[in-house]
């Protein structure tokens, strides 16, 4: 694809996002710096970018092959991909699996515990709020999204939770939770964005729980870059 980066239109925690000579796709360049409770602890993952990129872009054409309409188009080099160019719905769509993280803090639930079904919690994505929790009643009065884009997110949120949930199981890792982000096509269609990888979601081994995603940064466990070479590893060899 031919196609010319452009000036930077945003920065955020672990990725940058350029204009292009075509207004219908962004670049995305990934970063290793790593931050973790909403910017408080600061770090690098050496490798993270080049890891967090491929595995997004592999993640992406695994759902598109299943039904998922996603903003990946081309990836460009080890830490850049070309996207749709979306706007981004300010909420953090996340899917849990297993009790784990906040959600164990939140309701006294011990980590690990199987939940009886997935759940879907949203977020408003605002760091200077701490990303709150909000309920569907609040996305629609403050006009956040509409009850149709909320349907879609909906779906499209435990959809992607069933074939990664499948995907990961093959490789002998458990799908624990993940966040994902929904963008807004020109036209209004709502289609799934920003990434999927070690930063998103927590991965557990399916026989040792040992932890093989950025929670092992977040809690100085040792051995981050390891982890992510780990799940990386065991997705090029599916």
């Amino acid at each position: 694809m031919s196609i010319k980066k452009l000036n930077q239109i945003y920065e955020g925690k672990a990725k940058k996002v350029f204009a292009t000579d075509d207004p219908s796709f962004y670049i995305v360049e990934y970063k290793d710096d790593a931050t973790a409770f909403n910017g408080l602890k600061h770090g690098t993952i050496s490798g993270k970018g080049v890891i967090n990129n491929k595995m997004s872009n592999a993640m992406f054409s695994l759902l598109e092959k299943n039904g998922v309409k996603t903003h990946f188009v081309e990836q460009l080099s080890d830490r850049e991909t070309v996207v749709k160019a979306v706007k981004i719905v300010p909420l953090e769509i996340i899917i849990r699996n297993v009790a784990a993280g906040s959600f164990s803090k939140r309701y006294g639930v011990e980590e690990g515990r199987e939940l009886k079904c997935p759940t879907l919690e949203f977020s408003l994505k605002d760091d200077a709020l701490n990303d709150p929790l909000i309920n569907d009643s609040h996305i629609l009065a403050l006009g956040v999204a509409t009850e149709k884009e909320l349907d879609d997110i909906r779906k499209m949120a435990f959809k992607v939770n069933d074939v990664l949930k499948e995907f990961f199981a093959s490789i002998g890792v458990k799908l624990i939770d993940f966040k994902i982000e929904a963008g807004r096509l020109p036209n209004g269609e709502i289609i799934l964005a920003d990434e999927i990888s070690p930063d998103t979601c927590r991965f557990w081994d399916a026989k040792t729980n040992e932890k093989l995603d950025k929670d092992r940064f977040r809690r100085d466990l040792g051995g981050v870059e390891e982890a992510y070479q780990e799940i990386f590893s065991r997705i090029n060899n599916k």
